[in-house]
């Protein structure tokens, strides 16, 4: 019999094979994180990328995402798996990753077998897509593979794996400057890297591993939550976005757009309200509740300025 835990028993009622499929690669979640990288290619473009580059794109980002988080399910295929059999996962239908079913894999609604070839089906469609765009792509979306088996491999042996997921989110940005343009500025590149990097830490990495607490500290897990505790980890998730707050104004001040008050006025907006507001309220709280509140609304982030930009370009 599967593995299943009480929220998921809810939602399997007439869920479908492919629904199991993209339960596994977190479809809900990776259709926001798509919008990053066109983001990143309208910031350093100053326009919409040609019709070309926006079709293949579409596609080799979604293959991307959906290999990538995939990925990771497969990797924690055993951890994962242990969590769900000592009952360590908690009601999670609040929670954006768990929006389908959470960790299909390990609950044994897939097989690893199953898993795997879904995750190697994506990552051809990827890899054959960012060749088309610029091999460059393919050099980023193998290193971010690797990063992304390097995160998964430390979860037991450091809480610094958490900087190698900042490496990992801001990946799919920097292929994407690179498919509208074969030689970017390198000082727009690493100040797009820190902005995505600091929103990573501070807006979905550590709030995620605060939700998984209990479960973690159980299974001896690394983690900022663990290694620092809940009162450092808020300070950190604070300090982060806060950062992600300024790199984003220097980075407007990289593209075509510039800093322009009306412009710059409705990131920060965005900004505060998406990310600032919920880590203030974690602050204040410490309530696990609050931590995927947070995470929730930091993954509209870059959706909500994609939207901006997008208008921006319209204009």
């Amino acid at each position: 019999m599967p593995m299943v835990d009480s929220s998921s028993q809810r939602q399997l009622k007439g869920l479908s094979r492919l629904g199991l499929f993209l339960a596994l690669s977190r479809t809900p979640h990776a259709l926001l994180d798509m919008t990053t990288p066109g983001l990143a290619a309208m910031l350093w473009l100053g326009a919409f990328p040609p019709v070309k580059v926006v079709l293949v794109g579409l596609l080799t980002v979604f293959a991307g995402y959906s290999a990538v988080y995939a990925l990771n399910d497969v990797i924690d295929y055993r951890f994962d798996k242990k969590k769900i059999k000592e009952g360590l996962f908690r009601d999670s239908e609040s929670y954006l990753d768990g929006a389908i079913v959470r960790h299909p894999l390990a609950q044994g609604l897939l097989s690893l077998r199953e898993g795997l070839g879904w995750t190697l089906a994506w990552a051809f469609v990827a890899v054959s897509g960012a060749f088309i765009l610029n091999p460059v792509c393919v050099v980023v979306f193998m290193s971010g593979c690797a990063l992304e088996i390097i995160y998964c491999l430390m979860w037991r042996l450091t809480w610094m794996r958490s900087i190698v997921s900042g490496g990992v989110k801001a990946s799919g940005a920097i292929a994407a400057v690179f498919a509208v343009d074969p030689e970017p500025s390198f000082g727009f590149l690493l100040v797009l890297f820190l902005w995505l990097f600091f929103w990573e830490i501070g807006g979905q990495n550590i709030p995620n591993d605060w939700e998984d607490l209990e479960g973690d500290k159980h299974l001896q897990a690394k983690t900022i939550p663990v290694r620092f505790g809940l009162d450092l980890s808020v300070v950190f998730i604070v300090g982060c976005l806060l950062m992600t707050l300024a790199m984003n104004v220097a980075l407007l001040g990289l593209t075509p757009f510039g800093l322009k008050w009306p412009f710059l006025s409705v990131f920060l907006i965005v900004g505060t309200y998406l990310l600032i507001l919920p880590a203030y309220q974690l602050y204040k709280t410490r309530d696990r509740i609050k931590a995927i509140n947070l995470f929730n609304k930091a993954s509209y982030y870059p959706p909500a300025l994609f939207v901006v930009v997008a208008i921006r370009c319209l204009l």
